[in-house]
């Protein structure tokens, strides 16, 4: 085993955070990635280049494991907060099981490099298409298998200025994490081979993503939109306490009256119990403030149907007719408990933790004249899920609660992640949030205003609707996909041919 290579590939993947949002220095995440293609091709030590094929893999998957655990332990330690301080789990059992997470999440780094070093033919064109497809591949896996966590996958680092962002309405960011891989190796194999070829074929990757940059893949539509986007800024172990219920309730209320929009929106949970015991006519009364006001409210709260099955929801009232939205892709461990794992929630304590999913389809609601489509906390992670809402949905619109988090990393990526969200459906992206961000985000990526975090505040913004859809909108992931299955089986041939 090779631990300083190992060592090296941890230090670039924990790097590579530096990429994403706070920081935002995007050109690392090449450098990072561009480390990895070296270390798994050029950089392999001789002794392994020539040995079999599957000696070579073990070597590689040692390698992007490592890289892969590097990158999480230092891009979302910040889950650690949500386990200990508010969960009330252990230090040394929060730490552990943070720890076993990223690892878990490591593997499909690890997969990744196994399969190319073990593929991989020494040449610099074929082997950075390799290295590309299989680690596009790695991450949408990562963002499908046991419900997904695609948080961080590379693609999020290049938001604008980043001119690979214009690759995201086309490819998505699995297509554009992809199109990274395959720029690095191109730079990483150019220098190795002391060749200018490749690094022309990386710089026409960059340059089509600079060019796409220009192209607007949607219109607006319908007149501007007053919104008013409400930032609560609870304190997450005060949300939750019987004796502080009805302050908060009547906080909510202030704030729609006091805040008046055509769309008035509280972020996640804002009403911290089930709609059923709420105080009578509390609903009508928040409905009757913001038809008064010339609009409607969303709020984030808990339903019950008739089975007994809740659900993390948001409702509306106000001059529309009222609506709803039930949460789908619900978080494991904290939203739901995954088969076998019942005994986790013995040991925490997460309230409302025992939530049904709503239905994976979902009408857009009808508010303040424009199609809005719901989506909740965690779900904008998961881009193709969102453009199932197109082309009706004008506007984007999430609700979360990220005071689980803390004051950590979590808020800046969520955000980030946001900014691909609207790049990938050409909608504005709103976020009203409990402790932050708060932003407008632009179809564009950019964003058009943020309130500070863990402030009480009011974002106010004119929007406009967009219609039309983007390539990625009418397609998904399927393009970027099937194009590296297609790479990574003419590998295989090839290899088998060559064997």
């Amino acid at each position: 085993m090779d631990w300083r290579r190992q060592g090296a590939a941890l230090l670039a993947g924990g790097a590579s955070v530096l990429a994403y949002a706070p920081f935002g220095i995007f050109p690392l995440a090449f450098v990072s990635l561009g480390l990895l293609f070296w270390l798994l091709g050029p950089g392999m030590p001789r002794c392994l280049a020539a040995a079999a094929q599957k000696t070579r893999a073990g070597y590689g998957f040692g390698v992007g494991f490592a890289w892969g655990l590097g990158a999480m332990l230092g891009g979302v330690s910040w889950l650690y907060v949500a386990l200990n301080r508010y969960g009330g789990l252990p230090m040394p059992l929060a730490a552990f099981a943070i720890l076993l997470f990223c690892a878990f999440m490591a593997l499909f780094a690890g997969l990744a490099g196994g399969l190319f070093a073990g593929l991989r033919r020494g040449r610099a064109g074929p082997d950075g298409v390799l290295f590309a497809a299989l680690w596009l591949l790695s991450e949408w896996t990562r963002g499908w298998a046991f419900t997904g966590f695609p948080w961080l996958a590379s693609g999020y680092s290049q938001s604008p200025p980043s001119p690979l962002a214009g690759f995201a309405p086309v490819f998505g960011v699995y297509g554009v994490g992809g199109l990274l891989a395959l720029a690095a190796a191109l730079v990483v194999a150019a220098l190795h081979g002391r060749s200018w070829r490749p690094a022309v074929l990386a710089a026409l990757v960059i340059g089509g993503g600079f060019g796409l940059r220009q192209i607007a893949w949607t219109a607006p539509v319908g007149e501007p939109v007053k919104v008013a986007l409400l930032q609560t800024n609870i304190e997450q172990s005060l949300k939750w306490r019987p004796e502080l219920l009805q302050h908060w309730l009547e906080r909510n209320l202030a704030l729609v009256r006091d805040n008046p929009a055509q769309l008035v929106v509280l972020p996640e949970t804002t009403l911290p119990l089930l709609v059923d015991y709420l105080p009578p006519g509390y609903l009508e009364a928040i409905g009757r403030i913001a038809a008064q006001n010339g609009g409607d409210a969303i709020l984030g709260t808990f339903t019950r149907d008739g089975d007994n099955l809740i659900y993390n929801a948001a409702i509306s009232v106000g001059r529309s007719p009222s609506g709803h939205y039930a949460k789908h892709h619900l978080v494991p461990f904290g939203e739901y408990s995954p088969p076998l794992f019942r005994w986790f929630y013995d040991l925490v304590n997460i309230p409302m933790a025992d939530q049904t999913r709503g239905p994976a389809r979902q009408p857009p609601l009808a508010l303040a004249g424009q199609k809005v489509a719901i989506n909740i906390c965690y779900e904008d992670v998961f881009g193709e899920e969102l453009i199932r809402s197109l082309p009706e949905a004008t506007l984007m619109l999430n609700l979360s609660n990220l005071a689980w988090y803390g004051d950590s990393l979590a808020q800046p990526q969520h955000l980030q992640i946001a900014r691909l969200r609207a790049l990938e459906t050409g909608r504005p992206m709103l976020r009203a949030t409990n402790t932050g961000m708060t932003a407008v985000v632009a179809p564009d990526g950019e964003v058009a205003a943020v309130l500070p975090a863990f402030k009480a505040g009011a974002l106010h913004a004119e929007v406009r609707g967009y219609q039309g859809l983007t390539p990625y909108a009418r397609w998904g992931n399927w393009p970027a996909v099937t194009t590296a299955l297609l790479v990574v089986a003419l590998a295989l041939v090839a290899g088998r041919r060559r064997g």
